[in-house]
């Protein structure tokens, strides 16, 4: 067991979400400290009925830490990373900075939590688009091989953090205030309003006119299931909700895989919920999927325009299991089996 852990990013939106996990999953530690950037420095965190100061994030904070689980932006995790590892035995970490570095493994405990063991001090959790639709192609990979998938996403404004939903709730008030039209209105994220409306962009522009966000679906996917040859068209939206995401997801297999045979996988996978009855309404939304853990499955059903191909709606919450559930079971694995 790890005896000292390190929360980094501790005052953030998924760094309070690591912390509440951790106390509801009973992570075991015997040190805990909290760390941020200057403006955290000296805010009181409860943790398990005891009061903690945040301390700054600095090298000298990791002298006397095993066990480092952060979130925080690309440009900090680039900066502090390369330090901390010198200090401790292993980083936990959400950005996206380390990803697709060939000797960081990129983790889902319940699709490749053995790529743990290959750490050198170094371990990063995917993008949260791509942890949900990754634990729902899991069983169906095993099973009959991923050869194609096109998703699009319906993600929430939480993915762009607290300033994301603030955006959502003052251009959805200035939706309602002007007589149920669109007006003018300032927004911290988003480049247009974002309430009762899509913006069919995240993340900045890349290559083929596909965005940063698009092209973890693909580099991400092909890392974890350790198949370079999967295809991946994907597009990404944002949507007015406030939290989980949703992705439409049609996935061509090597073999034929049937709607029944799909609904048996899928409910034999770890972390996966079926909801899959159309003719009682029932399927997943992310009124049903906030403040949850599972990757919740339904809508499944076989592609009318080419064989071996199934199409499945998915909802998860991006918060939670598409970041820091996703990291605390990282941990755990690592107390538990290194």
């Amino acid at each position: 067991m790890y005896d000292s852990v390190a929360v980094v990013g501790a005052t953030g939106a998924v760094g309070t979400l690591i912390i509440r996990m951790l106390q509801e999953r009973k992570f075991p530690y015997k040190r805990i400290k909290f760390l941020a950037s200057q403006r955290s420095v000296g805010k009181s965190l409860q943790f398990n009925g005891v009061e903690h100061k945040v301390e700054l994030l600095c090298p000298d904070a990791f002298n006397d830490v095993d066990l480092v689980i952060a979130s925080t932006p690309d440009d900090v995790a680039r900066d502090f990373v390369p330090e901390a590892r010198k200090r401790v035995k292993a980083i936990v970490d959400e950005s996206g900075y380390w990803r697709m570095y060939p000797d960081v493994p990129l983790v889902i405990p319940e699709v490749n939590a053995e790529a743990i063991r290959k750490h050198k001090g170094l371990i990063s959790s995917p993008n949260c688009s791509t942890t949900q639709m990754v634990v729902a192609l899991k069983p169906l990979h095993d099973y009959a091989r991923v050869r194609r998938v096109v998703v699009s996403t319906y993600q929430a404004t939480s993915g762009a953090g607290v300033q994301g939903n603030r955006d959502l709730v003052k251009s959805s008030q200035v939706w309602l205030d002007n007589n149920n039209q669109y007006a003018p209105c300032e927004m911290e994220t988003f480049p247009y309003p974002i309430g009762f409306n899509c913006i069919p962009q995240i993340g900045s522009e890349k290559e083929r006119g596909y965005t940063s966000e698009e092209l973890k679906l693909l580099h991400e996917t092909r890392k974890i299931l350790g198949d370079s040859s999967i295809q991946v068209c994907p597009t990404a939206v944002r949507v007015p909700v406030a939290n989980c995401h949703s992705e439409s997801v049609l996935v061509e297999t090597e073999r034929k895989i049937t709607v029944d045979k799909a609904r048996e996988l899928f409910a034999s996978m770890p972390g996966v919920k079926l909801m899959d009855d159309l003719s009682h309404k029932l399927y997943p939304t992310p009124y049903h999927c906030h403040d949850t853990d599972d990757v919740y499955v339904g809508r499944i059903r076989e592609d009318i325009s080419a064989s071996n191909s199934l199409a499945f709606w998915c909802v998860s919450d991006n918060l939670r299991k598409g970041a820091a559930t996703n990291a605390v079971q990282i941990a755990e694995w690592i107390q538990q089996n290194l």
